[in-house]
């Protein structure tokens, strides 16, 4: 009878071994799982600016900056503009307040190369973006994703916070130095929160 009692606790003690075994286990799936979760978050920030007219001219538009895995995604959508090309750059500054858009300073440039063509092996400013066309109702839109930007961080050679887009009424021909001869800015809106 005693043999078969101590069998029986033997058993019942593997069982709860086994049960606390694979508790265990599904405790630390689920953190996991809550880890991946938290570690996407922290990841992706976002940022959206609207641009106003400069200029005495109606351009205006909204630009979405998305960072997400190193690397930032830009989206500008542009309203009022003569149909063509018209260049789109980072500026140094995020203030506006000028009526002609100079209060932006120049072309972002914290590596101090000269001005180019997006990815130019002669070099090109960090806020070089380019050229857009622009259809026969006025609007034009532009994108592009580089690893070259972050939102917020502490490279300074690589954070946009604290500058400002500018649309200039013309095309950048990726010589003219120190700027594209791209004509008048029409159109800026500070990168701030």
């Amino acid at each position: 009878m005693m043999k078969h009692i101590a069998s029986y606790l033997v058993l019942v003690l593997c069982i709860g071994l086994m049960s606390c075994k694979d508790e265990k286990k599904e405790t630390e799936e689920i953190t996991t799982e809550i880890e991946e979760i938290v570690t996407e978050e922290v990841t992706k920030k976002s940022i959206s600016i609207t641009l106003s007219p400069r200029s005495e001219s109606n351009v205006q538009g909204k630009v979405m900056f998305t960072e997400e895995n190193g690397e930032v995604s830009m989206t500008a959508k542009i309203t009022g503009l003569s149909e063509g090309m018209h260049a789109i750059h980072i500026h140094e500054s995020s203030d506006c307040s000028a009526a002609d858009g100079t209060s932006a300073g120049g072309h972002w440039n914290p590596t101090a190369q000269p001005h180019g063509k997006w990815g130019a092996e002669e070099g090109f400013h960090k806020g070089d973006i380019g050229n857009f066309e622009v259809r026969a109702d006025g609007n034009g839109e532009i994108s592009m994703t580089t690893g070259e930007w972050c939102i917020g961080c502490d490279d300074p050679n690589k954070n946009i916070m604290g500058k400002s887009i500018i649309v200039h009424q013309g095309e950048d021909d990726f010589t003219s130095q120190p700027s594209g001869a791209a004509g008048g800015r029409v159109s800026c809106g500070g990168i701030i929160e």
